[in-house]
């Protein structure tokens, strides 16, 4: 087992919904509901689900760019979750992350060399000339040269612009680099060469990895483990290559069934969700899952399911697992308190 470097336990974050004149709260969006994960260093966590899951809102509480409403993070040991920014600047350093559109995250003013060399700038790394050095480092390393120090963003392709983005994360030589979708906006190809070098700036420099995607096929060629969202709860856990041969939650089962795959899997029927998303603000009593659900009875409707472990590391929060043989079944519900995934 690999050093713990981030943990999270039971986490929430709410907004409240104002409205009026007088901004009274009319209702509250329940973005992220009591989620608990562990990352170990050294490997890629994969978090996945579908747009309003609440993914990119529990990311950017791992890294303190939201403060969690309620639960616990520990980084390296330490409770981050209620220092003051004055507190977590130092943290910063170790903590960084690549946001999903390359368009909007570069200051559209500023030429790379300032981009990129903020971060130092900011933490009082070195002098002028250092900086320079270390900033023209940082862009061979992500495939750039040293003429592309003084050009603008606007200059670049989408690609080229997620590649600076990936150099001002590295600029402070981060621990752990959460990535929110980081290829979402680009063309399938050009997601291809940002993947290989993200995997391998892992190797070379030792980096952990929370990879946020909402495509299960992209977080497939990254991820050591994938954790999955569903309605602001986690509903599935596992390492990689399980989860996409031997998915438990009806839930994940439907992610697979809408990636395109030149080679279906053998026997696995296809599993469709009816319906839409329900309302963060007004979540469903018992498993989230169950309106949509094909098969959902009354004890979905009533009772919550907690993670359970089915072996091997692989948890799911279902009443009605997938792929399970019977006795594991059972014994997975007959466990105590859940484990942590």
């Amino acid at each position: 087992m690999t050093e713990l470097l981030l943990e999270a336990r039971d986490v929430v974050k709410h907004f409240p919904v104002r409205k009026g004149v007088w901004r009274r709260q009319v209702g509250t969006v329940h973005a992220v509901d009591g989620v608990s994960l562990q990352v170990r260093a050294g490997e890629t966590l994969g978090l996945v689900g579908e747009s309003g899951s609440g993914k990119s809102t529990l990311a950017r509480c791992l890294v303190r760019m939201l403060a969690p409403t309620a639960g616990e993070i520990e980084f390296d040991g330490r409770r981050i979750d209620q220092l003051r920014d004055a507190e977590l600047r130092p943290l910063r350093r170790d903590l960084q992350m690549i946001f999903q559109d390359p368009y909007a995250s570069l200051n559209p003013r500023k030429r790379v060399g300032a981009i990129v060399g903020a971060p130092l700038r900011m933490h009082r790394v070195g002098d002028r000339a250092a900086r320079r050095k270390r900033v023209l480092e940082l862009l061979d390393a992500v495939g750039l040269t040293a003429a592309h120090y003084e050009r603008f963003p606007h200059e670049f392709s989408g690609g080229q612009r997620q590649r600076v983005s990936i150099a001002r994360a590295l600029a402070l030589s981060p621990r752990l680099v959460v990535a929110d979708e980081p290829v979402s906006a680009l063309d399938v190809s050009v997601q291809a060469q940002i993947l290989n070098l993200l995997a391998d700036l892992r190797d070379d420099l030792g980096l952990t990895y929370v990879f946020v995607s909402h495509d299960l096929a992209v977080v497939r060629q990254v991820s050591d483990r994938v954790a999955v969202m569903y309605l602001g709860r986690l509903v599935e856990v596992s390492p990689a290559e399980e989860l996409y041969e031997r998915p438990i939650m009806p839930y994940t089962a439907a992610l697979l069934a809408a990636v395109p795959d030149a080679t279906p899997h053998p026997g696995r029927k296809r599993t469709v969700l009816r319906g839409e998303v329900a309302s963060a603000l007004l979540p469903p009593a018992g498993c989230r899952l169950h309106p949509r659900c094909p098969f959902a009875t009354d004890v979905c409707r009533k009772v919550e399911p907690p993670l359970r472990d089915f072996g091997g590391g692989h948890l799911a929060a279902c009443h009605h697992p997938l792929n399970v043989k019977t006795e594991v079944a059972h014994h997975a519900a007959e466990g105590s308190a859940s484990p942590q995934p």
